[in-house]
């Protein structure tokens, strides 16, 4: 059977066709217009002799209702680390309607573009539009290919070539100079990848506008190169403090009330136009993490100023677009956002023209705090991981009644969207899945009942045990909503095992989450494993939950071996010091099942963009430093800590050993233990091992074809 479709759903076809095949011609497609009195998304699917028939608002919402169809039949799982696909030969009877109040699904943090994207080519992106389509994502931040156009721009002010160069940072470091944190930070950035990112930006602005996606792209938030602060002697420019615990060039911003302020940022939105058309959502974020430059006398007048122009340039430029910042400052940087400040900063831009994403609930209480944002439109989210670290948590149950208190509360004001702002992908998919249903379901759905539709779709069948496997994993794994450690004593790491080796760790508490029960639920999952194929996700997630285990278990064996060593136990710290050589080259080995979390595919990937071994080299130190060192006065060390195969037996476990076995000389000869020195030393490894360049250990392309 082949129902027509017709040009207005060609998209959201494409993406069902990609999904399932010929299958995708038994599905009718049509797009019916909200009216006045119904404004909000929604959908319908029916099924009637093996034809599927949906109806939805935009073409992303028909994508959702498909695949939404797909899961609950138990058809189709679609996730990063793989696709299940078992198509049943004829479409049960089904029928389902769904709404959403959220205008706007939002997702994306700008920081994803560093610990995720930069090495992605244009079927990596075409792939994840697709996987956004199908979770129904309306309002993704789109900040690819914009280097070429600063270029152009401020090559126009009289930058050079040369000092374009030593204001870019590397490929892997862009955000942070986009948000004003950092300048020429690992560059030399190539002009090849800044061509080869606006090639893909066409394509992913067309792919997303094609699929009713609205883009967030970016805009000139005030910060300008040093030449030119330079050059213009005359302007207003402040150079601010360094960001992240300092060791960073200055950056600087460009007073709002400079009349080169709005010149720049109107030139910088219609060269943008011209590359990549028009378009509605402007990112500009002024004080990511940053301290406003304004005087205390006049504080809220000049914050007045700030916001006032950022928006005016917007306008000006682009007539009837939307203002888009990020919500982050006003939590992280809670002390100076005091109430009247943020107000202040917004009251003079229209309600309807600026969106706060507001999408650090996991961590803060900005919106309640700051009066749901004074009248503003504002989305409600989640940032879930940082770094692109990843531990094994979130938090099912928090996501639900968080939502669905939401929806209840009178106070919150402007309240267009909702959806996760992840600094990093690829990691606890079920996070993702589950807080992309929730604008649908609206929390109305119970855990435990979502939990069964997921896991039917995701392995094909769910034995009691199984399930009773996955309630222990969402008491002991899933129900923490910020993953603490990562900050311990101010030092960055997913566990303690990632962190730059410290004495302190005898003093650590305890991780988030519950051990016991996580060992129960491996426990079912190890007993299970033999119903399931091996390339299954059943046998990704029982790994999954064994590198968590496994990660928290090295860390108790370290605190107890560090303690042992200082106590002069020798005898017992040298038999925990072998247990967890054992258990870290163990884990290693095993995450081979986990192609993604490998070191091997990120620094491939990473040498593979390169045209040319020179470029290549770039490419794969930058790709080291950030998930390793990452720059600075060591603040941000080991931030974007990775669970990777590569990175316990390479990394993690080198610069223990050398700890472990330096503490271990000072215990035997009685000697007082120099940590200082001994860090030093370790710090020195990882200097060397993110200059090492030598790629005889992993595949990569043969350059004498270019």
């Amino acid at each position: 059977m082949s129902c027509k479709n017709t040009e207005e759903t060609k998209s959201s076809f494409a993406v069902i066709e990609k999904l399932i095949g010929n299958r995708a011609n038994e599905f009718e497609l049509s797009i019916i217009e909200k009216t006045q009195s119904n404004n909000e998304d929604w959908f319908e699917v029916k099924t009637t002799d093996n034809k599927v028939t949906i109806k939805g608002t935009s073409n992303t919402t028909i994508c959702y209702a498909a695949y939404s169809f797909l899961k609950d039949i138990g058809a189709v799982l679609v996730s990063w680390e793989g696709n299940r696909i078992d198509l049943p030969k004829t479409w049960p009877t089904y029928s389902k309607k769904g709404t959403t109040p959220f205008k706007y699904r939002e997702y994306l943090n700008a920081c994803v573009f560093g610990y995720t994207t930069p090495w992605w080519d244009w079927e990596r992106w075409s792939k994840e539009i697709d996987w956004m389509a199908l979770h129904g994502i309306n309002l993704p931040t789109a900040l690819e290919g914009q280097e070429i156009v600063w270029q152009q721009l401020w090559k126009e002010y009289g930058v050079s070539d040369g000092e374009l160069q030593e204001h870019f940072a590397g490929p892997a470091f862009l955000p942070w100079q986009r948000m004003g944190n950092i300048n020429s930070h690992e560059g030399v950035l190539p002009q090849e990848w800044i061509n080869k990112k606006s090639d893909i930006q066409k394509r992913i602005l067309q792919k997303m506008r094609a699929l009713d996606m609205h883009p967030v792209v970016p805009a000139f938030s005030g910060y300008v190169p040093k030449a030119f602060a330079e050059q213009h002697l005359d302007s207003k420019i402040s150079e601010l403090s360094a960001w992240a615990g300092g060791g960073f060039e200055s950056t600087y911003l460009l007073d709002p009330k400079d009349p080169l302020f709005k010149e720049i940022g109107i030139r910088f939105i219609e060269l943008y136009t011209k590359l990549y058309g028009e378009s509605n959502f402007y990112l500009a974020d002024s004080f990511n993490e940053i301290e406003p430059p304004v005087s205390k006398e006049h504080k809220n007048e000049e914050l007045s100023d700030y916001g006032k122009i950022i928006y005016e340039t917007i306008d000006e430029a682009a007539p009837g677009a939307t203002w888009v910042m990020q919500g982050w400052l006003f939590g992280n940087d809670k002390e100076f956002w005091t109430k009247e400040a943020t107000k202040s900063f917004l009251n003079k831009v229209p309600n309807d023209r600026l969106i706060i994403q507001d999408y650090a609930n996991d961590r803060y209480k900005v919106w309640e705090n700051q009066e749901a944002f004074y009248g503003k439109q504002w989305t409600y989210g989640y940032v879930h991981n940082y770094g692109g670290s990843n531990p094994v948590y979130g938090d099912l149950n928090f996501y639900n009644q968080e939502l669905k208190s939401l929806l209840s509360r009178s106070n919150k004001g402007y309240l267009v969207g909702y959806g996760v702002m992840p600094e990093g992908l690829n990691n606890n998919s079920v996070v993702y899945e589950y807080i992309y249903d929730l604008p649908w379901a609206q929390g109305q759905e119970p855990v435990k009942n979502w939990l069964k539709t997921y896991l039917n779709a995701r392995y094909g069948k769910t034995p009691k045990p199984v399930f009773k496997a996955w309630q222990l994993l969402i008491e002991s794994v899933y129900s923490t909503k910020y993953w603490e450690t990562r900050w311990w004593d101010s030092r960055a790491g997913a566990y303690l095992f990632f962190k730059r080796p410290t004495l302190k760790i005898s003093t650590f508490k305890a991780s988030p989450g519950d051990k016991e029960k996580l060992k129960q639920a491996l426990d079912i999952l190890v007993k299970e494993s033999k119903n399931y194929d091996k390339n299954s996700l059943f046998h990704y997630d029982l790994i999954e939950a064994s590198r968590q285990y496994g990660s928290l278990i090295i860390d108790d064996l370290l605190i107890e071996c560090v303690k042992a060593y200082n106590d002069k136990n020798i005898e017992k710290a040298d038999a925990l010091f072998n247990d967890i050589e054992k258990k870290a080259l163990e884990l290693d080995n095993m995450l081979s099942g986990q192609p993604l979390n490998n070191l091997n595919y990120w620094l491939t990937s990473a040498w593979d963009y390169g045209e040319s071994p020179e470029i290549s080299k770039i490419y794969l130190k930058n790709a080291k430093m950030l998930i390793t060192m990452w720059g600075g006065n060591d603040h941000l060390n080991d931030y974007a800590s990775k669970s990777w195969q590569g990175m316990y037996k390479e990394f993690y476990w080198p610069r223990w050993k050398m700890f472990l076995q330096a503490l271990r000389v000072s215990a035997v000869n009685n000697k007082p233990f120099d940590e200082l020195k001994e860090r030093q030393l370790i710090k020195e490894w990882e200097t060397n091992w993110c200059k090492n360049d030598d790629m005889h250990y992993l595949n990569t392309k043969n350059f004498q074809s270019h």
